[in-house]
């Protein structure tokens, strides 16, 4: 069993309700210890129950068995790797088989769950527009549109469908099944033979996960329209509930918001929205098609600020004054289950001219330039001469087992009193002779961390 080191044993969540005592004249906090017939205990994405609380005791065991350990070199910062282990301990029992749990930590999905939180980020952007647009073209102080607005939309349009072409690129890798990802591709290669059903499962789990992630990583705002778009991206208009909750856009809206290559036939003959956007790709955003694995070299300036974008990690983005949501941000800032701890934000004394997280200003749409499909058109591409290659650790295969026995690894902790029994743990505590590493293994490991996150 893997075990992670754990500051201190005090939750960091606070789940539960205060309540004044008349007695001591103070106000007291009880925590919940029961939340299986609250209301709030569950939120449902895609007919699945995932978690939305947890109880104190569950904090703790996540603090201690699952969360990333203290010694990575971006501990300090919120990154996806943070928001996919806490979906995997929020998701249902039926998801965690060895296959998906190994298949949440490939690389090939880590490379599209990026992709998608880069689109959402601007994506809700666009909808906060469509939104603020519709109520000034209508009612009695109704605005005249001018053409310049019309070229305005035109530009934003075309940036989210570049946003689009990156994540199809990413999804496109992964359904393909090539090389180590043919272990989940459901034709089996000797008889050829479709796996449909379980296909279709794996298919259902995984959306469901990507919304929880994509969800969290944007502040856990706009549930409705996330879910709404992640269905529609990767199954089509047809495959999307008609709720209450969702949005209704006009025709001219989903033209905005959706793309010239959105087009929608027969359910029979439909494909999904990501993979129109690469039946028919215009020669100047090919480049965009190499992001993120051969350095661009052209004069487009947008290519660049896309690739800009995508290649530099979560932790330094406020060096470039992007943001992602809440990736990057200081964990500080946050408690458990990634929720703002306002009081920490508070004290941090941001303000609109020191605000690298965004957490004081709003983010939102930079007006372009008039002529940015002139210049998208005019632009030229050179001959790529540099791969770049991204550094990432392949899980192991006792943290693959280790999420597998989620459940029973809590039922663990829960009945041995690690948790709960202060003077067994001071005990243990006391009565350890372990040393940690020895001298060389700590030189060892520091030039291995080295060699991997340095340029020699």
């Amino acid at each position: 069993m893997i075990r992670v080191h754990v500051d201190n044993y005090a939750p960091k969540y606070y789940s539960g309700k205060w309540s004044w005592d008349s007695k001591k004249d103070v106000l007291h906090f009880e925590p919940h210890n029961d939340l299986e017939d609250a209301k709030d205990r569950y939120i449902t994405t895609n007919s699945f129950k995932f978690l939305r609380t947890i109880t104190q005791e569950e904090e703790l065991v996540f603090r201690h068995v699952f969360v990333r350990s203290d010694t990575t070199y971006d501990t300090d910062a919120v990154v996806l790797n943070d928001i996919r282990d806490l979906v995997l301990y929020f998701m249902p029992r039926e998801f965690l088989t060895y296959k998906f749990v190994d298949f949440m930590h490939h690389r090939a999905v880590y490379q599209l769950l990026h992709s998608l939180t880069i689109y959402f980020e601007y994506f809700l952007r666009m909808v906060e527009f469509v939104m603020i647009r519709r109520d000034e073209l209508s009612g009695s102080m109704a605005q005249i549109q001018s053409e310049q607005t019309n070229d305005m939309k035109r530009v934003f349009s075309m940036y989210l469908s570049q946003y689009r072409m990156l994540v199809a690129r990413n999804y496109s890798i992964i359904i393909k099944g090539e090389g180590d990802l043919g272990k989940y591709y459901h034709m089996k290669e000797i008889v050829n033979i479709s796996a449909t059903i379980w296909d279709k499962n794996f298919h259902e789990q995984f959306l469901a996960c990507s919304i929880q992630i994509v969800w969290i990583a944007m502040h856990r705002r706009a549930y409705n329209i996330i879910e709404m778009e992640m269905n529609r991206l990767f199954s089509s208009e047809h495959f999307v509930t008609a709720r209450m909750e969702y949005p209704i856009f006009t025709p001219v809206e989903k033209s905005l918001l959706y793309g010239r290559n959105n087009k929608i036939v027969n359910y029979r003959m439909q494909v999904s929205p990501l993979i129109q956007e690469l039946q028919n790709p215009k020669k100047e955003d090919l480049p965009i098609l190499w992001i993120g694995d051969r350095k661009y070299r052209g004069t487009d300036i947008r290519i660049m600020e896309m690739e800009m974008e995508y290649i530099v990690p979560a932790p330094q983005l406020r060096l470039i004054d992007v943001t992602h949501g809440i990736l990057g941000h200081p964990k500080r800032l946050y408690n458990t289950i990634l929720e703002l701890d306002w009081p920490a934000v508070r004290y941090s004394n941001f303000s609109l001219k020191h605000d690298p997280y965004f957490i004081v200003r709003q983010p939102r749409l930079a007006i372009p330039k008039m002529d940015a499909t002139k210049r998208c058109l005019m632009a030229k591409t050179y001959d790529n001469f540099f791969k770049i290659n991204e550094i990432y650790d392949l899980p192991s295969h006792a943290l693959n087992i280790k999420w597998v026995k989620r459940d029973k690894l809590i039922k663990h902790y829960r009945s041995g009193g690690l948790l709960t029994n202060t003077l067994l743990r001071a005990e243990n505590e006391v009565n350890s002779t372990s040393l940690g590493p020895s001298v060389d293994q700590i030189i060892a490991d520091y030039k291995k961390a080295k060699a991997k996150h340095r340029k020699h």
